[in-house]
């Protein structure tokens, strides 16, 4: 099968007029030539976004373990353009992060919608000072042993893990989860910069949701923002509108640049629902005017956020162009994690999971292995 675009975005190039080729369902070339047969998709084809920091949609939460609740969030997930993400669990107690890595173990196999490349872990070795959404009563230094019990329960697919680097014993477990294929984000944490810095040279990669639930940049004091802008690490953003002015998330790409970004949700299960009350954990939320927000204290609870409208929202506020805000979106998350063999990008040999959007970068259709699977 062969589909035409006005543009097609690779990983390093854009390619206007071309005809993409798919074979069971893998991406077998891009050429010029005009094929006897083809579907012309309009403006734009792109890859299919990533989403590697997701709790929940559909009104399904990855800590409910719930059976059949993956593959609802899976499906889901098709409406706002991703294709591949890694469901999140929050801080609580051993017992329950157990029995959610297990029942994603179990079913990601079975998914129907976007395919599951991995499970990241935010939490629950945090502090308490900036524990947004995230409950401190199970709260902890970072311990190896149950790491290697959640990967061992997953099936192996837990590939991210948030700490805050203040903890005790933080280097030892960085360098351990590392050597497990565990990639280790910095977050929910009032760390000073020199102590975020020494977390990065021991091995931590990722900011979570940078600005939000961390120790802020003072002129005296860089803290944990100072230590996301002045590091090689790659910064998560929630482009909402709410988590973060435009400004601030432009100030932070400029310093960064676009290639050290990857736009995530840390959507939760009110994603894609009607306003009205909803869980966060343990915890009650208020969904209304756009914002998920705890109700004991009006902490903003995750989001809301479909990931197509991160990567518009940026376009239109002027803050990245059409190709970097797709990059920030696909291909950066998944380079952060290591799945960027598998997923984030248009390649020969690739699935062929990619994204129809219009000229006002609309969704118009998601792909799963070539075949269309949302409209």
């Amino acid at each position: 099968m062969f589909y035409k675009a006005k543009y097609i975005i690779l990983e390093d190039e854009v390619l206007k007029d071309y005809f993409m080729e798919v074979e069971d369902g893998v991406i077998k070339s891009f050429s010029k030539n005009e094929p006897d047969e083809y579907e012309d998709l309009g403006e734009i084809i792109a890859p299919g976004l990533v989403d590697t920091h997701i709790h929940g949609y559909h009104g399904e939460d990855i800590m409910n373990a719930k059976p059949g609740a993956l593959n609802i969030i899976s499906k889901g997930l098709l409406e706002t353009g991703v294709t591949s993400f890694l469901p999140t669990t929050l801080t609580d107690s051993t017992e329950r992060l157990n029995e959610a890595c297990r029942v994603v173990g179990e079913e990601y196999k079975d998914a129907e919608g976007a395919k599951i490349r991995g499970v990241f872990l935010e939490g629950p070795f945090f502090t308490e000072k900036y524990k947004g959404a995230q409950n401190d009563k199970y709260m902890s230094d970072p311990d190896i042993e149950k790491l290697k019990k959640w990967k061992d329960l997953s099936d192996g697919l837990v590939n991210k893990i948030a700490i805050a680097p203040e903890r005790e014993g933080v280097t030892d477990f960085i360098k351990k989860a590392n050597a497990m294929g565990v990639y280790v984000a910095l977050g929910h944490s009032d760390a000073s910069y020199d102590v975020a810095i020494d977390a990065v040279d021991a091995g931590a990669n990722i900011f979570v949701h940078t600005y939000n639930g961390m120790s802020g940049l003072h002129h005296r004091n860089p803290g944990m923002v100072g230590a996301a802008m002045n590091s090689e690490a790659i910064s998560e953003l929630i482009c909402d509108g709410h988590h973060v002015n435009p400004v601030s998330a432009n100030i932070l790409m400029n310093v960064k640049g676009r290639d050290h970004i990857a736009l995530i949700t840390d959507c939760m299960a009110a994603g894609g629902m009607a306003e009205g009350d909803y869980k966060l954990g343990e915890y009650d939320v208020i969904v209304k005017d756009g914002t998920a927000r705890l109700k004991e204290d009006g902490n903003l609870a995750g989001s809301i956020l479909k990931l197509k409208d991160a990567v518009k929202n940026v376009v239109d506020w002027d803050i990245a162009d059409v190709f970097e805000a797709i990059q920030m979106a696909s291909l950066i998350p998944a380079k952060s994690v290591g799945i960027d063999d598998v997923c984030g990008k248009l390649k020969i040999g690739y699935d062929a999971d990619f994204i129809v959007l219009n000229e006002d970068l609309e969704l118009k259709a998601t792909y799963i292995d070539g075949n269309k699977a949302w409209e």
